[in-house]
């Protein structure tokens, strides 16, 4: 009974998510296959409504848009990215960097009303909320240390939301009014979409998320066939196209899988942390802009580009935005990777060294 009931709920979450989509296009907002979804879904959530995501949906839209990112990195772009490795490397300090004053400016807001909560239990669940990480990751690290994981995992969802809803509607107003022509060299390799080549990248890419997930990795059905699509492309085997249909609906996918993450007991808890969350985000993606304009003028690459790739959003919502928009899609993939693996090798230990520091 359980079971037809979550298949009810799914089937209903698609259809309305599809009509969302199918409205944000007509209404041409800004990457409407996967804002559209995340609205509906969001607010249905937060009314009670039963909404309710696929994990084997959400993993085929990362698959599908890691493969669509993969095609990006011909052997010009593959010389461009790695010239930019200093830019890179400022990218990863400035995300370190912006999530500690986060995390700082979340300790500082919310300590005084929160005294249930130790210093240590505190100062660990306003450092990993802060973070620039994924929601996952830095929930489990968080739990290490004590810290009350639901708040975490809720800083990270709110924050994630605002930049993938702020962002598209800022490039997109940007480009009514100034234009966005980003270089013609960063598009995709191949230009046509083949059945055959579609199932040869399917089955390539398909071996590299079932390795991924048979190491344990951190989102196997978005890295594995990424670092496959890369790998292909940057050799110059380019098989297929993917087409606007299938990137469509691993759009919708992922909207949903945002989505439903607003629940009505979401937004109970603790409505003063959320509120600090969402005042420190726009902090955040205002001062990244800035960010991301001074390294644009340093690289020669255009602002909008840098922009996302430097953003406190997430790796697949910032290249879809990128993709979709036509602005620069492999380098905010390479920003945004490099970004998170640093951040998942470093935060930990600089968090070892801050809880040091203050203990003594």
């Amino acid at each position: 009974m359980r079971h037809f009931q979550s298949i009810y709920q799914v089937s209903l979450t698609l259809i309305l998510a599809t009509a969302a989509a199918l409205l944000a296009q007509w209404l041409r907002t800004p990457i409407p296959w996967m804002l559209g979804p995340l609205l509906c879904t969001a607010a249905l959530s937060i009314g009670g409504a039963p909404m309710r995501s696929s994990i084997y949906l959400r993993n085929v839209g990362q698959w599908v848009i890691a493969c669509a990112l993969g095609l990006y990195f011909t052997a010009d772009v593959g010389h461009l990215v790695v010239s930019l490795w200093w830019a890179i490397l400022l990218g990863i300090g400035w995300a370190l960097a912006l999530g500690f004053g986060f995390g700082l400016w979340l300790h500082r807001q919310n300590a005084k009303d929160m005294p249930e909560l130790s210093a240590p239990r505190m100062r660990a669940t306003s450092y990993f909320a802060g973070a620039i990480g994924g929601a996952s990751e830095m929930t489990l690290m968080a739990d290490r240390y004590g810290a009350r994981t639901d708040l975490v995992a809720a800083s990270h969802s709110m924050r994630l939301v605002m930049v993938v809803i702020c962002l598209p509607f800022g490039m997109q107003w940007v480009q009514s009014h100034w234009g966005l022509q980003v270089d013609s060299n960063l598009m995709p390799g191949p230009k046509v979409w083949h059945w055959t080549g579609l199932v040869y990248l399917a089955l390539a890419t398909s071996v590299g998320a079932l390795f991924m997930t048979l190491i344990k990795r951190n989102n196997p059905w978005f890295m594995g066939p990424l670092v496959v699509a890369m790998t292909l492309t940057l050799m110059g085997i380019q098989w297929t196209a993917i087409p606007s249909e299938l990137s469509n609906l691993a759009q919708l996918f992922i909207g949903i899988s945002l989505g439903v993450r607003f629940r009505r007991e979401f937004i109970q808890t603790a409505p003063k942390w959320l509120l600090t969350v969402a005042l420190g985000t726009m902090g955040m993606i205002l001062l990244s802009a800035v960010f991301g304009w001074a390294l644009a003028w340093g690289t020669g690459l255009h602002p909008a580009t840098l922009i996302l790739g430097t953003s406190p959003g997430g790796i697949a919502e910032m290249a879809i935005t990128a993709k979709v928009l036509g602005l620069g899609a492999p380098i905010v993939t390479a920003f945004q990777v490099c970004r998170l693996v640093a951040v998942l090798l470093i935060v930990v230990p600089l968090y070892r060294w801050v809880a040091l520091e203050q203990n003594q």
